[in-house]
Formats: structure tokens, sequence, C-alpha cells
């Protein structure tokens, strides 16, 4: 008997046949070409439909010299901070029918690469570098030859790419600020090992210490998890002078505070005000209900795909960096200090 195997993909040949059209005028449709009249585009089209074609990318990109294929490094996957921000870039991309291909830092090269060198195998049309991505020489000379943004991360200095982010320093000013009007004094700031957290570290110390209250000043180093969230709450809360308000650097490291507190029957807002950082979908959650400062990151994922479009069409240019002004979502964990 015959070993039927798996049944063969269907051609561009295939497609021409069905549709009772050229080879070539196929290839045209696919192109996007405005040379082919609609009658003919939608009898291809309904010709891909019946015989469940689909279009090497590869074959594509050696016709047109282009993937259609934008490649987004993300620092990490795990972090809900990066569902809005993908939401804006998709935005634009998809009215543009680009695709996104999604890759996390840690995970996407092989030991001892580069995790743009994927991206670079694939000849992707343009990059999205969003989060903390360490810098390395590849991905420094991947952005002089394909077009790139970097989102979100403004010490990521790369010398042919665009920047767009929120700014941190202003954000975390407003939250500092909005404590301090509400009373507090003794606020602590939850930070990490990551620029955005360094940047928003220095504007809480400034902050404080313009309104006379450097005395108060606390960075408590942690490593953005919900643990660590929860380990330097309770050092806080278990050390001699608890604060009576904390910022931090995100929203899942006031999610692991805010566990802390209940853990310890601290009341959030009665005994202790808390602010996060992102405004992500976990802090609308009416059992949390967490004050957060919103970063827009819809907003930055359009304008940095925007400016990535332009990019592709114009590699010359000039670099431009762009600040998008965050806003502070009071919700239920801040109230007025001292209050029963």
């Amino acid at each position: 008997m015959k070993d039927q195997g798996a049944a063969r993909r269907p051609t561009i040949v295939d497609v021409a046949r069905e549709a009772g059209v050229s080879r070539a005028l196929v290839s045209l449709v696919l192109q996007g070409s405005p040379k082919v009249s609609e009658p003919k585009r939608q009898a291809v089209a309904e010709a891909m439909a019946a015989l469940d074609y689909r279009p090497s990318i590869a074959a594509r990109s050696l016709a047109s010299g282009r993937t259609r294929i934008i490649g987004v490094l993300l620092d990490d996957l795990a972090n809900p901070w990066f569902v809005d921000l993908l939401d804006g870039l998709q935005s634009v991309f998809g009215a543009r029918n680009l695709r996104m291909v999604l890759g996390d830092h840690r995970y996407l090269a092989r030991p001892g690469e580069s995790p743009v060198s994927p991206f670079m195998e694939m000849r992707v049309d343009g990059l999205v570098i969003a989060g903390d991505v360490g810098p390395d020489a590849d991905l420094a000379r991947a952005t002089t030859k394909t077009p790139t943004v970097v989102v979100g991360a403004r010490v990521l200095e790369l010398p042919a790419a665009d920047l767009v982010a929120n700014d941190d320093v202003a954000g975390a000013r407003e939250a500092v600020e909005y404590l301090i009007g509400l009373g507090h004094r003794d606020i602590a700031y939850l930070t990490a090992p990551t620029g955005s957290a360094a940047l928003r570290a220095a504007s809480y110390s400034d902050t404080m210490a313009r309104q006379g209250l450097q005395e108060y000043v606390r960075v408590v180093q942690t490593d953005l998890t919900e643990q660590s969230g929860f380990d330097a709450m309770a050092r806080l809360l278990d050390g001699g002078r608890p604060p009576t308000a904390v910022f931090a650097a995100n929203d899942i490291l006031a999610i692991g505070a805010l566990s802390a507190a209940d853990e310890r029957t601290v009341r959030v807002p009665g005994d202790l005000s808390l602010i996060g950082y992102d405004n992500t979908h976990l802090a609308s959650i009416r059992h949390l209900s967490l004050s957060s400062v919103d970063p827009v990151s819809r907003d930055v994922g359009v304008r940095a795909a925007q400016l990535l479009v332009e990019r592709m069409a114009e590699p010359a240019l000039p670099q431009r960096h762009e600040m998008l002004q965050p806003r502070l979502v009071v919700r239920n964990t801040t109230a007025t200090a001292g209050r029963s």
C-alpha cells in the first residue's frame, strides 16, 4: 500500500489554476499591487481560501525585498505592562498589514547569542525594543541596519533608534506629591535594578528633598517580583519605624506590598497608603483597587509604531525622542495620613 504521508501543500501554481489566472497575476495580488482589477483579485482570494493556501514568507521576501514582519523584543513577557503597549503597537501595524513577532530577551536567543539575532535571521523589516533590554554590540549594530524604536527604556542608548516613553520623572513626582498632599511624611520607595525604576527613585528622592523630607527618604531594593515586594514591605513594617505610605516601582511590587500589609493586619489605606506604577489591569481589579501611575502605555505603543513606520519609509530621518505625560489614577489604596 502506498504511504499517503502528509498532504501536499498547495502552491502558487495551484492557486493560479483554481482562479483561472496566471501565476504572475497571483504574485501581483500577494504583493498588494494596484494593477490588479477587483474581479481578478477576488478570484485569487477565493482560490486561496478554497485551497487553504498560505503564502511563503520567505518567497514573498525574496520577491519584494520585504517580510512585513516587525520583531518585538521584550524584557519580560510576564509583566502585564506590555498588554496595553502591544495593543497600541498592533493598532498601527495591523492597519498596515505588518505582523508582529514577539520574543522575550531571556529565552529568544541560543546561549552566547544576542537576543536580536533570531530577528535578524528572519530579516524583519523593523524592530521594537521594549523595556529594559540589556544593550550589546549585535543589538547596536542591528539598529544601524534595521529601522528601530526603543519603547520605555530611556537609559538604553542606540545610535540610530528612535525612542518613545512615558516621563518616569514626572510620574514619580506626581505620585509622591499626591502622598505629601494627603499629609504623609514618612514615604518609602520600592525600587529595582532597572533604568525606569532608577529614574523613578531619583525623582522620588528629589521630590522628598524639595519638600524638606529628606530625612524620611528610604529606597528599598527589590527584583520587581510580587514576592520581593512582599518581602520589602515586611521588612519596612517589622522595623522600628514603619512608613505611613509606600510608592512602588510597578504594580506587581505594590500588590506584594499589599499582601504583606494584609498579613500583618495593617489597614490599607487606614494605616498605610500605597501607590504602584504602570496602571495594569491588576490595579483595577475591585478587590485590589490599587492607586497607580498610568504611563499611558497604549498611547506610547501607538506613537512608537507610527515612528517606526515613518523610519521604515525614510531610514535617514534624524533620531527622535518623545516623552508622553503619565497620570496618576487614584483608587482605594490611598487616604489622608492618620485616617482611622
